[in-house]
């Protein structure tokens, strides 16, 4: 689909094969502070997830998408459209392109292209992130793809120093 894909990168819903760099990313504890992730994931879990996902939107509430390298084929990270409210028409973004393949523009490329595809043809209004105030490459990706601060969130995050405020982003499709 021409809406997904540039020259450099594709967007495509997970895959059996993605099995062990899924469960390679959900299981680094570093990056579960990030999100909500709270324990680590089995292999059966994300299995079920994947053959799952063939599920719709508005039935899941989420969608995730896989980040490809076109030149070379690999996966470098993956894409997630969350907490989807189809009456708001919103939905909360995240991302993650993994450390080997940062500071190449392909986050800015793939946000770039999941904005594309939930403007356009799922007719979203509106895209939010929360950010962890101190994560300044964040704020900056999404600044960059059009996102500006609309809030802060006090105290949001729970951190090993006690906690952290959250940036709130948006984009809205005018």
């Amino acid at each position: 689909m021409e809406l997904l894909s540039n020259e450099t990168i594709s967007l495509r819903a997970p895959e059996p094969e993605d099995l062990e760099l899924l469960y390679h990313w959900e299981n680094k504890p570093e990056w579960w502070g990030l999100g909500n992730t709270l324990a680590p994931y089995s292999r059966y879990l994300l299995k079920e997830y994947i053959a799952e996902s063939h599920r719709d939107l508005f039935d899941l509430k989420q969608l995730r998408l896989m980040i490809d390298y076109r030149p070379t084929g690999a996966t470098v990270g993956m894409l997630d459209l969350y907490d989807f409210e189809p009456h708001h028409r919103r939905a909360g973004v995240g991302i993650l392109v993994d450390p080997v393949y940062q500071k190449n523009g392909l986050a800015t490329e793939a946000l770039g292209l999941l904005i594309r595809y939930a403007f356009s043809f799922l007719k979203l209004r509106q895209l939010y992130v929360h950010i962890p105030v101190g994560n300044e490459a964040s704020k900056a990706l999404f600044t960059r793809c059009g996102f500006t601060v609309t809030g802060i969130l006090t105290d949001w995050i729970a951190t090993e120093d006690g906690y952290s405020d959250v940036l709130v982003m948006q984009r809205i499709n005018k």
